[in-house]
């Protein structure tokens, strides 16, 4: 997401940039990693929720409308298709959308578990993707760094209105605004005022996501950018606002949740993310940082509408903001995770920041209300230049939805999202009509 409306997440979630432009998909969560355009707070908080709630919502409700009648009339008890032929089918549609080459649906719905691949991998390459395929999960790798900021204070090794310099070596008296300092929920809430990405010229490069140029750049700046260049950067922000008052998408503040949590479990991040993980959810093979038997296993991508394969996003320090590896079947499993609820899932589902009936943020968590069809819901995109991805986490049909596709582009979240409603719409339906 971008520094922008926080309902109207951006489609490039590589970096941090929260904002989405309503052109190129509003995603919920696009956050930079590569990934966002930075706008306004005002106009993208009017905006964000548009496509996903708003833009779609009467035409959600007549096709359900529609869908329930036709039932009724035929007398049937429940639809026709059961769940993996509608994914089946929703696939399918998803990759008939221009430039779109492959996709993967992970569904958890009421304990079943399903998962879908279409397509190839590259264009005129017969091979579409399979189990042990690794994914660029993108600004979902922000979720992961919110569940684990979770546990911390659930296990009181922080608080969340800490100061985030008593983490920090040196002075930064940069980090606040008029005396008000920089505190750990503001950086879980994208409210700290920090920029989406450090070093600050990433975002200028951002600015036009789709031109072909743009990963060729954006790699030219983060090759051998470590933790050290990161903390030199971080001197020279300047905070423009008092933090905790608006929204800016900010894969920074990700980044720095990151070091906060290594300062306080005494070990790298990756090494946390993958302990608790495997340990909560019985995730193996999740990854940061790929070894040279892995490397293979990582999805092809395609930039836009370059015909020519992307290279992979470059590391950044920690990595929490936009490089996480997974599968599908890893996928599944942080789905099963997160619908189980528990004292960890439920912290970090828990709002920290309502900006308007309709929209919250949790532990990086974008939190939907005010759909009639979904419920509240939780949700997050996610993007590099070679995917882009989506997490819906709906407790109204104790559903999870996770699809990606290996092309990232200015519509790319537009066609996502278009499937996650379609799938939505059917097991409304189907439940509706059952009971």
């Amino acid at each position: 997401m971008s520094a922008s409306d926080p309902k109207r997440t951006s489609t490039h979630t590589w970096l941090g940039t929260a904002s989405a432009r309503t052109d190129a998909g509003a995603s919920l969560g696009i956050q930079l990693s590569w990934e966002t355009f930075p706008q306004p707070f005002k106009h993208r908080r009017m905006q964000a929720i548009s496509r996903i709630v708003r833009n779609g919502r009467w035409f959600n409700y007549f096709v359900l409308s529609v869908v329930l009648l036709a039932a009724g009339c035929k007398g049937e008890d429940v639809p026709a298709k059961d769940l993996g032929a509608d994914i089946d089918d929703v696939a399918a549609t998803l990759i008939q959308q221009p430039l779109l080459h492959s996709t993967s649906i992970a569904v958890v719905y009421r304990g079943r578990e399903f998962i879908r691949h279409r397509g190839d991998m590259e264009a005129g390459k017969p091979g579409p993707p399979t189990d042990a395929t690794l994914y660029e999960i993108g600004s979902l790798s922000k979720t992961m760094a919110g569940t684990l900021m979770a546990n911390a204070v659930l296990e009181g090794r922080l608080e969340l209105d800490d100061d985030v310099r008593k983490y920090l070596h040196g002075d930064y008296p940069n980090l606040q605004y008029k005396g008000n300092p920089i505190r750990i929920r503001h950086l879980l809430s994208h409210t700290s005022g920090l920029p989406n990405m450090l070093p600050e010229r990433a975002n200028r490069v951002l600015e036009d996501f789709t031109d072909q140029r743009t990963p060729r750049e954006l790699n030219a700046i983060y090759t051998g950018y470590g933790k050290a260049h990161f903390f030199k950067d971080l001197h020279s922000v300047e905070i423009r606002q008092v933090p905790g008052k608006d929204y800016a998408y900010s894969s920074a503040g990700t980044q720095l949740a990151a070091h906060i949590l290594e300062m306080v479990y005494k070990s790298d991040y990756e090494s946390v993310l993958r302990g608790f993980f495997r340990d909560s959810a019985a995730m193996a093979d999740l990854r940061i940082r790929l070894s040279d038997a892995e490397a293979p296993r990582l999805a092809v991508g395609y930039h836009s509408d370059n015909a020519v394969p992307t290279t992979p996003m470059p590391e950044l320090p920690w990595g929490a903001s936009g490089n996480v590896k997974a599968t599908a079947p890893e996928m599944v499993k942080y789905l099963k995770f997160q619908l189980a609820g528990g004292p960890v899932v439920t912290e970090s589902h828990r709002t920290l920041v309502e900006f308007d009936s309709e929209f919250s943020i949790g532990y990086f968590w974008n939190i939907i209300g005010g759909d009639r069809l979904k419920g509240a819901y939780y949700a997050h995109h996610g993007g590099v230049p070679r995917s882009q991805c989506y997490i819906y986490i709906v407790p109204k049909y104790d559903l999870g939805i996770f699809v990606i596709t290996n092309q990232s582009g200015d519509k790319t979240a537009r066609a996502m999202e278009a499937a996650i409603n379609t799938l939505v719409e059917r097991i409304a339906a189907r439940e509706n009509v059952s009971s």
